[in-house]
């Protein structure tokens, strides 16, 4: 049994078609785990779905063996799940630190000390702790959301397109940074569209193709099919 597992998942966004048919994914603590396929194949959908944003005709969601199908999105949260959205993912207006404040909307505790490990994790918003996150670049701006979404200590961290717009150079740095949690016990899962280096950072990894598991395996073994590597990694 998978720490965290998406089972037999089919639904859409309101009344509309099935974007998801029978989809499985699931995520073991220390473990990265990333949903590739082709533009419209349910990567991000199939995410939500497990969070709680769209209502699945069929299928369900358990975390730590736990079935929370049928919990609000704020619910899980507070079952230790956090998500990072692709867009408007930090507050512009605000400074980092004040940022990382946000993401402790549940916690009780002082959390001056998590803010510290952060910083550890993250060097360079403790550089920039009270600069304004509208004007830092955007893979700091990335690494601000990161560090927002871990302030509540997960166990379960969901990434949405977390490279998306950035440089190559950057798109590294954040992997590092990504591979660093993963050290924590935190079980990740990612939708990615640069597929190569996010299966080279993988543990495993699923292949969508119209909202269906085409394939599945080690990221090595994504990486080696040359039905894959046709397919979605360009040869």
């Amino acid at each position: 049994m998978a720490y965290f597992e998406g089972i037999e998942m089919t639904g859409g966004y309101g009344n509309g078609p099935n974007i998801i048919n029978s989809c499985t994914v699931n995520v073991n603590r220390g473990e990265i785990v990333s949903i590739l396929g082709p533009n419209g194949a349910g990567k991000s959908t199939a995410m939500k779905a497990m969070l709680g944003l769209l209502n699945l005709k069929s299928g369900s969601i358990k975390i730590n063996g736990k079935d929370i199908s049928n919990l609000s999105p704020q619910d899980r949260v507070k079952e230790g799940i956090s998500f990072v959205p692709q867009n408007k993912n930090v507050f512009a207006g605000m400074t980092v630190e004040e940022n990382l404040e946000m993401g402790a909307f549940l916690l009780n505790d002082e959390i001056k000390d998590i803010i510290e490990e952060i910083y550890e994790l993250f060097p360079i918003l403790k550089e920039k702790q009270n600069q304004l996150v509208g004007e830092l670049s955007g893979g700091q701006r990335q690494q601000v959301a990161l560090g927002r979404a871990l302030m509540i200590k997960p166990t379960v961290l969901m990434l949405d397109e977390p490279t998306a717009g950035v440089s190559p150079i950057v798109m590294d740095e954040l992997f590092d940074h990504i591979v660093k949690v993963k050290r924590n016990d935190v079980a990740i899962l990612m939708v990615e569209q640069n597929a190569k280096q996010a299966l080279s950072i993988s543990d495993r990894g699923y292949v969508l193709v119209t909202g269906e598991n085409r394939y599945a395996g080690t990221g090595n073994e994504l990486l080696n099919d040359p039905r894959v590597r046709s397919s979605f990694l360009g040869g």
